[in-house]
């Protein structure tokens, strides 16, 4: 027997003996008990307390003259009762015993199930309201993004490329979209040549479009692109709209395809070859061609912005012709991206220089700093005088204008060489003459000022791509004032 029960039962025994005691003593009972001791009489005693014990089943029953001695403390296999009745403890039996074990183990296995059922099934709920939240926003996304066909008429899609270029939010149209509109398309005739390929006027569902075919030697300007217009919130009126971008088989080669809004007026290189322009829309053209080189020099800090992009080929052939006055800057093939929140710039890899024509002094004596975004802008911006040097001299005023020229016609060949070049504007500082008529004029006078302020030797005194935009706003502003005035004298 285990020392807890043996200490039970001999404690039994003593309440039993003491009870004998007291009893021969004579001490005062009045309550009659069933017994079981050897002490019993007729099975019966007197006392103050019944009592019943059992321990591992073998009961005993008696009297105890205390109520002190009904406190036994908790042993395993060890019953006790007190009563305070006659014959109470007769009919006292051991209460059924709960299954402690069970009960543990369904309380430490069946908790910790309970749970993750619970935890599953929130986490399902969560899977299937995220999925159906996704497939929502896939579905306004493409609603947004697919070329809708228009309710009643004939389908039109000149307004759908407008809206593709002047709002919506993303980069351009998903891939799988590009590439269905680029197998549409029926190339109608070809508008232009040069060294980086073609371009050609292709129709898509009764629309025409520009594509762009770039040849195999100039491969990593349509990467260049492609990259640029699918990871680039670009969409602004005075850049050119993109639509899609595909590699194609035709006749047995590869053919890169870039396609774009098309502009019938073709390049402003094009358009100042057989055009002359007032003062009016000579600002309304350098305005609109400062205004898109602002909005590529500029970091957009939003959840839908765009980095900070250098185009490093700006020149008059890759400006286009708007139908309402405006210019698009096009041909990113070259571009700098340069984001100041990540800090990062790439320079991409494309071998390809620049127009050595349009290139600032710094480029052509091999100064520029290349790791150095700043740098980069500021080219542009000398580019941007010699292109705004251009559109002036197609200018009418007092009836005197002067031929379309490219710039430093005067003083190198048609296809200058990088030394000619480098001779002409570093060692020499040869900057374009302006003719005497542009100062007669307002508009044109203002306009010859920036121009000088974009063709300083240091790139740091050249005016920013804000600054130029900025005077010409306001000059702007000032000449619709000067002609509200003059109407309201007359």
């Amino acid at each position: 027997m285990r020392a807890s029960e043996m200490l039970a039962v001999l404690f039994v025994l003593v309440c039993s003996r003491r009870y004998a005691t007291l009893a021969d003593e004579g001490e005062e009972s009045n309550l009659q008990c069933s017994c079981e001791s050897q002490s019993c009489i007729d099975s019966t005693c007197l006392g103050r307390i019944c009592f019943y014990t059992s321990v591992h089943e073998r009961v005993t029953r008696g009297c105890f003259s205390s109520g002190e001695q009904c406190h036994v403390p908790d042993v395993p296999n060890v019953y006790t009762k007190c009563c305070f009745t006659h014959l109470c403890n007769a009919n006292i039996t051991v209460p059924e015993k709960t299954d402690e074990n069970s009960t543990r183990v369904i309380v430490l296995v069946g908790v910790p199930l309970l749970v993750l059922l619970v935890l599953s099934m929130v986490a399902c709920g969560l899977v299937l309201w995220l999925r159906s939240r996704r497939q929502h926003h896939q579905l306004v996304e493409h609603d947004t993004s697919m070329p809708k066909v228009p309710s009643g008429g004939d389908p039109t899609y000149g307004d759908i490329f407008d809206e593709f270029c002047t709002s919506g939010s993303g980069t351009g149209l998903p891939y799988l979209v590009q590439r269905t509109m680029a197998r549409q398309i029926s190339l109608a005739e070809c508008v232009g040549k040069g060294r980086y390929g073609e371009v050609w006027r292709g129709t898509w569902m009764g629309e025409s479009v520009a594509v762009k075919i770039f040849s195999s030697r100039d491969e990593q300007s349509w990467f260049r692109e492609t990259e640029i217009y699918n990871t680039v919130q670009l969409r602004h009126e005075n850049i050119l709209c993109f639509i899609a971008s595909d590699m194609t088989s035709k006749n047995s080669s590869t053919q890169l395809w870039l396609v774009t809004h098309f502009h019938e007026l073709g390049s402003l290189y094009d358009f100042l070859q057989y055009s002359t322009l007032d003062p009016e829309s000579c600002l309304r053209m350098c305005l609109s061609i400062a205004s898109g080189l602002v909005h590529l020099h500029t970091e957009i800090l939003s959840t839908q912005g765009k980095p900070a992009i250098a185009h490093r080929d700006l020149k008059s052939r890759n400006i286009l012709m708007k139908r309402n006055g405006q210019c698009c800057i096009a041909d990113l093939g070259l571009a700098v991206i340069h984001s100041q929140s990540n800090d990062y710039l790439d320079v991409g890899n494309n071998p390809r220089v620049g127009t050595k024509r349009y290139m600032a002094p710094e480029v052509l004596d091999e100064s520029i700093r290349v790791d150095v975004f700043e740098s980069y802008k500021q080219t542009d911006i000398w580019a941007l005088g010699l292109v705004l040097w251009e559109i002036t001299r197609r200018t009418v005023v007092n009836g005197i204008v002067e031929e379309y020229r490219p710039p430093f016609f005067d003083v190198v060949p048609s296809d200058p060489s990088f030394e000619e070049m480098k001779k002409v504007v570093c060692v020499d500082q040869h900057r374009p003459s302006l003719h005497n008529r542009l100062h007669s004029h307002p508009i044109l006078s203002a306009t010859a000022k920036i121009m000088k302020e974009c063709w300083f030797q240091s790139p740091s005194a050249r005016l920013t791509a804000l600054r130029v935009r900025k005077s010409l706003s306001k000059l702007d502003q000032d000449h619709d004032y000067d002609i509200d005035k003059l109407k309201l004298d007359l």
